[in-house]
C-alpha cells in the first residue's frame, strides 16, 4: 500500500498545529509520519521539511512550544480588509483562474514587505535540515508571473529553503521568492492542500490547519479531490482543527504567539483521534 501525508496550509499558528496533532496520533500509537510521500503546502511545507530532516516528533513538538527552540520569527499582519477589496477588484477582472493567479501574483510583487533576505533567514531557522531528504518530498508553490503551479522536490534542482520559503510566501506578507529567475508565491494561491498531487496514493492522510475550504477559487479545490480518491478506492482520512484548536490557533494565524497554544491544542487533539481504517485493520 503507498501512503501519503499532506499538510496544508495555515501560518506559524498552522505549523504548530500539524506538530501537536502529529505528535498526539504518535503518542497513541497512531504515527502517520512514516508515509511514503510527504506533500506540503505553506506551512505544510515547512512541516513536511521538517518531518524529512530526521528529527523525531518530541523534538519537533518542543520547537514549538519551548520558547529557546522556536525559530526567530517576524511579526506579521494581514490587512484582511484591503486584501479582500484587491483580490475582489482582480476576481472581477479576471476571466480564468490562471488569470486570476497571476493578478495575485502582481498583487505580491508590488507589496511593501521585508526583504528576501531576511524572510530566507526566517525559514531557515524553522528547518533542522537544509538539505533534500532521501524519502519522497514534494512542496508546492505558484510562479508569480504565470499562475502556474511549480512542485518542488530533491530532483529539481532549487535549495529546500528556497523552495519551502516560496511555498509559504503568503501574497501581500512575504516577499515572492526568486527560483530560477523566476518570482513564486504561497502554493495556497492554487490549493491549501494540493491534495492532487498525491493522486496514486492508495492511503492519504490529509490535515488541513484553516479548514478544508480554499481561500482561493481553484478547479482542484481539497473537497472534490478527497471524493474522487475515495471513488478510486482510495482510503482518506482528513483532520481539521476541532474548537479549541480553532481557538488556539486564532484570527491572525501569522502571529507568532500562537505557537504554543495551537501545538498543545493540536497534541490535545491528535491524542483523541482515531484513523477511520482501523475498524477494518
Amino acid at each position: 500500500m503507498t501512503e501519503a501525508l499532506v499538510l496544508g496550509g495555515g501560518g506559524v499558528g498552522g505549523i504548530a498545529w500539524l506538530t501537536g496533532v502529529l505528535a498526539g496520533l504518535a503518542e497513541r500509537g497512531r504515527d502517520v509520519t512514516g508515509a511514503g510521500l510527504l506533500l506540503g503546502t505553506s506551512a505544510g511545507a515547512t512541516v513536511a521539511a521538517q518531518l524529512g530532516s530526521g528529527l523525531g516528533l518530541e523534538e519537533l513538538y518542543a520547537r514549538q512550544v519551548d520558547p529557546a527552540l522556536q525559530s526567530a520569527e517576524i511579526m506579521a499582519e494581514m490587512d484582511l480588509e484591503k486584501f479582500g477589496a484587491e483580490f475582489g477588484a482582480a476576481a472581477a477582472a479576471a476571466s480564468s483562474l490562471p488569470e486570476l493567479r497571476r493578478a495575485v501574483g502582481r498583487m505580491a510583487l508590488e507589496a511593501r514587505t521585508v526583504t528576501e533576505a531576511e524572510r530566507l533567514a526566517v525559514i531557515e531557522s524553522r528547518l533542522p535540515s537544509h538539505s533534500w531528504p532521501e524519502r519522497a518530498l514534494k512542496v508546492v508553490a505558484v510562479d508569480a508571473g504565470s499562475g502556474e503551479a511549480r512542485v518542488f522536490d530533491r530532483d529539481s534542482g532549487v535549495p529546500l529553503v528556497d523552495a519551502v520559503a516560496a511555498s509559504c510566501a503568503v501574497p501581500g506578507v512575504w516577499p515572492p521568492v526568486t527560483v530560477d529567475g523566476h518570482r513564486y508565491v504561497d502554493g495556497g494561491v492554487r490549493s491549501m492542500a494540493n491534495a492532487d498531487y498525491a493522486d496514486g496514493a492508495d492511503r492519504l492522510v490529509v490535515l488541513l490547519p484553516l479548514g478544508a475550504t480554499d481561500p482561493f477559487p481553484t478547479e482542484r479545490p481539497v473537497e472534490r479531490v478527497v471524493a474522487e480518491r475515495r471513488a478510486a478506492g482510495a482510503e482518506v482520512w482528513v483532520i481539521e482543527p476541532d474548537e479549541a484548536s480553532r481557538a488556539a490557533i486564532g484570527d491572525n494565524a501569522l502571529d507568532p504567539a500562537t505557537r504554543r497554544p495551537a501545538a498543545e491544542a493540536g497534541r490535545a487533539q491528535g491524542r483523541e483521534l482515531t484513523p477511520p481504517w482501523d475498524d477494518r485493520g
